[in-house]
Formats: structure tokens, sequence, C-alpha cells
């Protein structure tokens, strides 16, 4: 993400904040109130003299807001950290995880704030590539809830070893030739069903171990990134930190596709 990318961002986040918060609700509100019950408290005034000092009040309050530089991060923390609704994850371990993922993201920003300059901007851009991490872990999270809530999956990996047993018990004993090419069909597909089955649970068994792995590495780049001075700014190993954030993103993106792509052939057995 661009410096201007994250400016933008910053300054979106912080003016609507600043329109909203409880000064500048405080402010329209009084002014209204005195426009319609104090329209003229002595001669000469006006009543649209109280929207001028209103609009001269909300726009110091935004002022104020805009060129806070510690609001521009708490505001642009609230809207990305709004994104993830963190009662949706079910997995208690995964919602763990992600939490602490939001926590090592706030304490980047905070990071960033102790600089200035092109370290401030290389810090809030890492921050940035965290961003599509996190959603990354968070999007893994409601995967892992998908396969553990499946209680047709649940039903079908306590079921199907057990038809295959009686299956191939069958057919061992099974004298009529038809009924005999039946059984191997059967079989074949009760066969097929299980390795998907095995399949599906070993790729949502990677995917806790991947959600795990990520979150250290989330530390470990936080760790490396509060050591970085101010002339590591544009240095190799600055470059080769981003790279390992966006190799990671890679990593999370390619577990997702792969538990996306075991599902979809679980279906088209059925």
């Amino acid at each position: 993400m661009s410096e201007n990318n994250v400016r933008n961002r910053a300054f979106g986040a912080v003016l609507l904040n600043a329109l909203t918060r409880w000064e500048s609700l405080l402010t329209i509100g009084l002014t209204a109130g005195l426009m319609i019950l104090q329209p003229q408290p002595f001669p000469g005034w006006q009543p649209w003299f109280w929207l001028v000092g209103g609009a001269l009040a909300e726009s110091a309050l935004v002022i104020s807001a805009l060129t806070d530089p510690n609001a521009a991060r708490q505001a642009v923390a609230r809207e990305f950290e709004q994104k993830f609704d963190l009662r949706q994850v079910k997995n208690a371990v995964s919602r763990k995880r992600l939490e602490d993922a939001l926590e090592y993201r706030r304490n980047l920003m905070t990071l960033a704030g102790r600089h200035s300059g092109a370290m401030r901007v290389s810090l809030e851009q890492t921050a940035a590539d965290v961003d599509d991490w996190i959603s990354h872990m968070y999007d893994l999270a409601l995967h892992i809830d998908a396969f553990e809530e499946n209680e047709l999956v649940r039903r079908d990996r306590s079921m199907v070893p057990q038809q295959l047993d009686a299956a191939r018990r069958r057919l061992t004993v099974e004298k009529d030739e038809a009924v005999q090419r039946d059984m191997e069909t059967q079989i074949n597909q009760l066969e097929k069903q299980l390795s998907n089955l095995q399949a599906t649970e070993s790729s949502a068994k990677r995917a806790e171990i991947q959600l795990e792995s990520t979150l250290t590495a989330l530390a470990t780049i936080y760790a490396q990134m509060s050591l970085l001075g101010t002339k590591d700014v544009d240095s190799a190993r600055a470059q080769r930190l981003r790279g390992d954030i966006q190799d990671e993103v890679a990593s999370l993106q390619d577990t997702i596709e792969a538990l996306d792509e075991v599902q979809s052939q679980r279906l088209m057995l059925k």
C-alpha cells in the first residue's frame, strides 16, 4: 500500500470519527437547540448567528482531530478491526489467535507513532501488509469453524468406515456375480468418499497449524521491526521482512484454496 493510500485511509477515518464523536454531536445539538429555544436572546442578534457559531466550533473540533497524529492511528485501527466480528469465530483457540494478531497490529501502529519521516511511513506500510495477513487469518478461522460445525461431515466420518467394512465383509461371502459387481462399485465409491473425508480432516488440521504458525511469524516480524533503526528503513533487512509478510500471506491463501478444493471434491462425490 502506498504512502498516499495510507494517508487517505487515515484522513477518512479521522474525519468520520471527528464528525461522529460526542463533542461534535453535542455541538450540533446545542446549536439546533439554541436556534429553536433562543432564536434572539437580545436585540440585534439573528438566529443564523447560532448556526455560524456552531459551524466555527465544529470546524475547530474537526481541525484539532485532523492534526492529531494519534487520532489518525487510532481511527484507522478501529476502522480495520470493525471489519472482523470475532464473535463469528466459534473456535476459541482460533479466536484467541486472531485477538493476539490484532494486538500485534495495534502495537505495530504504536511503534510507527514513535518515529517520523521515512521510518514512520515504512512501519505504516508494514502494518498495511499485515492487514492482508490478518484478513486471511480471519478467513482461515471461519473455514476451520465450517469444518467443525458441519454435521454431515461429522456423521460421514463416523459412518463411512463402518459402511466400507460391512460392504467388504459381504463381498467375501456373496456368491451372485451381479451382486458382486454392484458391491465392488459400492466399495469403490465408499473408498473414494473415505479418502476425501480423510483429506478434508487433514486439511482442517493443517489449517489449525497454519493459523498457529502464522501468529508466531507475526510475533517474529513485530519483534524484528521493533529493532529496526532509521538507517535500516530502506535496507535489505527491511525489504526482506516485507517479503516474509508477503510470503506468509501467499501461504495462507494457498491453505484456504486447498480447503475450498477439498470441500468441492467432497460435494462432487455425493
